[in-house]
C-alpha cells in the first residue's frame, strides 16, 4: 500500500436514511448500528417534540400524563416524542444532542424531526435555530404530516394556522442556521383518481418556503397499536397496494413541483415501511423490497432518499422489535436481512471516487454524509484475508475515523488502536487475488464542526492526518 489518493464521498441515486427512536422505540447507539447494517446510512433521523408552555413540560407526556383510558399512541396533551432538551429553556448538554453527536461522529447526517407548540414566539425558534449552529449540514422536518389530524400541534391550531407557522420556522432558520435545510412533510396525494393533493391550496406558500419536500408512505400500518392488537375483522389497521403506494407518492412529488411554479425540489419519504403487525414478517420484507425494486426499475428519477421507519421497534415497524424483557436488546426480523441487501446496492450506496494522488500530511474534509474528502489507499491481495486490521500509533490514536473495504464500513473511535476489517470478507470473500481499495474519511470527533475553521465551518470541517495506518494482512492462521 503504497500511493495515496484523494477520495470523494458522493450522493447515492437514491439515498437511504434511517428512523432511531420515536414513541415506538428507544435510540439506538450508531456503533449498534453500524455492526448490524454494515454501512452508515446519509441520514438518521431523530423524532422529538417542543411544547414549552405546557404542564409537565419538560417531562415526556406518557409519563407525566400517564393515565389508564389511553384510546391511541397520540391521547396525551402534547406529542409523546421525545423532549426537546434545548431552546430558551435548555441546554445543549441532554437529548436531541447527545444522539446528534453520536450520529455525526459516525459519519452521518441529523434529520431533526421537531413537532412544536404553533403558538411559541420568535425568540423561542431562534434559539432552536441557534442550537443547530455546530451540527453541519442539519436537515429538519418540522411539524411533519401537517395535514392530518392527530398530533397536538393540529388539534390546537387551524391547518392556516399550522401552514403559516411552518413559513415563519422557515424564515427564521434560513436567517439563523444557514446550514440547516427545512423539509415539509404533507399526506400528499391521497387519490390516483383526484388532480390536487390534500389542503394544496392552504400548504402552497410552506411549499415554496421549504428546501425540501416530503411524504410519509406506509405499505400496511397498525394505527390501533398500541392499545387494540391487529386480528381479523379489525378496523384499527390497513394494507395498500405497493404499485398504489408508489404511484401515489410520485404523483406528490409532481404536485410539489406544480406548487412551486416549476421549481424542482428534493422530494424524499420520510417514513417508510409496512407494519408487520399487519402482513406479518415475511411479506413485510417482500413489501418493502418491491417498493425498492420499483424505483430502480423507474427512468425518472424523481425521489432523493427515503427513511425506514424505524432500526428497533416496540411494536413490528422496525428491522428490529424491541425486546420487552430489555429494551437494550432487538430481536432480529426477516426485514432486516432483506434492507441490508438493499441498501448493499450501489443503487442506494453512496459514490466513491478516486481524485489525484496525494502525499502526507493530507487533509481531509468532512462536509456531509454525500459530500466529503477523504484518502483512498490502492491494496493488493493475494487471496482471502483471515486477518485483516488497521493499527494506528502516536498521533492517529486521537482521530475519529470512518474506513470502507469491501463495501463494508468500520468506525474508529478516538483512542482506539486497532480496528478489525476481518469481517469485511465474512459474507462476500475473495476467490483469489484481488485489488481493493481502502477509505478513509475523518468526521468530526466531537460530532460538532469547529468555529475556529474558518468561514465554511458550519458547512465543513476539516482534519490533516501525518501519516496512513499501519496495515495488517494475513492469510493463514498463525499456528
Amino acid at each position: 500500500m503504497n500511493k495515496v489518493y484523494k477520495s470523494h464521498l458522493g450522493p447515492a441515486t437514491v439515498a437511504v436514511d434511517l428512523g432511531d427512536g420515536s414513541e415506538r422505540g428507544e435510540y439506538v447507539n450508531q456503533d449498534y448500528i453500524l455492526e448490524r447494517l454494515g454501512r452508515p446510512h446519509r441520514a438518521i433521523n431523530l423524532m422529538y417534540c417542543y411544547y414549552p408552555l405546557d404542564q409537565g413540560w419538560p417531562g415526556r407526556a406518557s409519563v407525566v400524563h400517564a393515565h389508564d383510558d389511553l384510546s391511541g399512541a397520540w391521547d396525551y396533551p402534547y406529542d409523546d416524542y421525545f423532549p426537546y432538551g434545548g431552546g430558551l429553556e435548555g441546554n445543549l448538554e441532554g437529548e436531541p444532542f447527545t444522539c446528534m453527536r453520536d450520529v455525526r461522529r459516525h459519519g452521518q447526517d441529523v434529520c431533526l424531526t421537531l413537532t412544536i407548540d404553533p403558538f411559541v414566539d420568535e425568540a423561542r425558534l431562534t434559539a432552536i435555530a441557534k442550537d443547530m449552529a455546530n451540527f453541519g449540514r442539519v436537515t429538519m422536518r418540522i411539524n411533519h404530516e401537517a395535514t392530518g389530524s392527530w398530533f397536538s400541534f393540529n388539534k390546537r391550531a387551524s391547518y392556516e394556522e399550522v401552514a403559516a407557522f411552518f413559513v415563519k420556522c422557515c424564515e427564521v432558520m434560513h436567517r439563523e442556521a444557514p446550514n440547516v435545510q427545512v423539509v415539509l412533510c404533507l399526506d400528499g396525494c391521497k387519490s390516483l383518481d383526484e388532480e390536487k393533493m390534500v389542503m394544496e391550496e392552504i400548504f402552497t406558500e410552506a411549499a415554496k418556503a421549504a428546501d425540501i419536500v416530503s411524504v410519509d408512505r406506509y405499505l400496511a400500518l397498525h394505527w390501533g397499536w398500541p392499545v387494540d392488537v391487529a386480528l381479523p375483522g379489525g378496523n384499527s389497521f390497513g394494507r395498500s397496494k405497493v404499485e398504489e403506494i408508489y404511484q401515489l407518492a410520485k404523483k406528490s412529488y409532481h404536485r410539489y413541483i406544480a406548487m412551486n411554479n416549476g421549481v424542482i425540489k428534493p422530494m424524499v419519504m420520510s417514513e417508510l415501511n409496512a407494519d408487520g403487525d399487519v402482513t406479518g414478517p415475511y411479506e413485510q420484507a417482500d413489501m418493502f423490497k418491491e417498493f425498492c425494486d420499483m424505483l430502480k426499475g423507474d427512468k425518472e428519477h424523481w425521489l432523493d432518499g427515503f427513511t425506514t421507519y424505524q432500526f428497533r421497534d416496540k411494536g413490528r415497524l422496525g428491522l428490529e422489535i424491541e425486546n420487552p424483557n430489555n429494551p437494550d436488546v432487538g430481536i432480529e426480523q426477516p426485514l432486516l436481512k432483506t434492507y441490508k441487501e438493499i441498501i448493499a446496492d450501489p443503487f442506494f450506496s453512496p459514490s466513491q471516487e478516486q481524485g489525484e494522488e496525494v502525499s502526507f500530511p493530507a487533509t481531509l474534509r468532512w462536509g456531509s454524509a454525500e459530500d466529503s474528502d477523504g484518502l483512498m489507499m490502492p491494496m493488493e491481495f493475494e487471496a482471502n484475508p483471515v486477518f485483516l486490521e488497521a493499527y494506528f500509533d502516536d498521533e492517529l490514536i486521537e482521530e475519529n475515523l470512518m474506513l470502507c473495504i469491501n463495501n463494508r464500513w468500520f468506525y474508529k473511535a478516538p483512542g482506539v488502536t486497532c480496528v478489525d476489517m476481518s469481517g469485511a470478507f465474512f459474507e462476500k470473500p475473495l476467490t483469489g487475488p484481488a485489488d481493493m481499495t481502502l477509505t478513509i474519511y475523518a468526521p468530526p470527533a466531537t460530532g460538532e464542526n469547529d468555529p475556529g475553521q474558518g468561514d465554511d465551518w458550519q458547512m465543513n470541517y476539516y482534519r490533516t492526518l501525518n501519516k496512513a495506518p499501519r496495515i495488517r494482512v494475513g492469510y493463514k492462521p498463525v499456528l
